[in-house]
């Protein structure tokens, strides 16, 4: 996918920034690909098909809110709670296999060695988190700090602000959103970050409908292709 940038009102394109909140599923990590499988999984039994289309709806939300519109989407015979206990199970055992997408660790700990302030914003809950990144925790340790879906300030899933707005109040000292650039790979968590006041880069899966990634300030197809001065962040060495 070519980069792509939508000119802001002000008729340029970026605005510098100072702080860099990133998104978890799907961006930093390849989790999106294993929630297809546990959804598809359940849906076999069904003869139903988990489509992108359903699948874009409900990224970035939270695992309920999710569970519900999978199940009203695709009519399956079962609550959106047995859904989720199904689905749960299966992810349990391939959610610590998630590996991270490419270019990721160059930018983070690029962006850690220049002294950028980093933080996650992330709809998974956090014991959810905690499985997803088992095998990274080092990696994450490179964070000033994580929000997690069930954070008791984060009352409202993307696509609303909360989880962004939080994130960018526990900086040290909180950073205000115009100076946040935001990672994200879903059109709820780009909705989000707007909504929020901040810049949005999306780096979107090749299956989602190009129609949906029309609102972010930059759309790249992988986190390789980002280019830091873009915001004025320092260049790569």
């Amino acid at each position: 996918m070519s980069q792509t940038s939508n000119m802001s009102a002000s008729g340029g394109a970026y605005k510098p920034v100072s702080h860099v909140i990133f998104d978890m599923d799907g961006l930093l990590l390849d989790t999106e690909r294993l929630y297809t499988v546990s959804f598809q999984q359940v849906c076999d039994r069904f003869g139903k098909q988990y489509t992108w289309d359903v699948k874009a709806s409900v990224m970035g939300k939270k695992a309920l809110d999710g569970a519900r519109m999978i199940r009203d989407a695709l009519e399956l015979p079962m609550t959106a709670e047995e859904l989720l206990a199904e689905t749960r199970l299966i992810q349990d055992r391939i959610f610590p296999s998630a590996k991270l997408m490419p270019g990721v660790e160059k930018l983070v700990h690029h962006l850690r060695k220049h002294g950028i302030p980093i933080a996650v914003a992330t709809s998974s809950a956090g014991a959810t988190f905690k499985l997803k990144t088992s095998q990274h925790q080092d990696f994450f340790g490179l964070f000033d700090h994580i929000v997690v879906g069930d954070d008791p300030e984060v009352k409202n899933s993307k696509p609303q602000p909360d989880s962004f707005l939080v994130c960018a109040r526990r900086f040290n000292p909180p950073a205000s959103p115009e100076k946040c650039l935001v990672f994200e790979d879903a059109p709820n968590g780009v909705k989000a970050a707007l909504a929020a006041g901040m810049q949005v880069v999306m780096i979107p899966d090749d299956n989602l409908d190009p129609g949906l990634t029309r609102e972010a300030t930059l759309r790249l197809g992988s986190m390789e292709a980002f280019e830091p001065t873009l915001f004025d962040l320092p260049a790569f060495d």
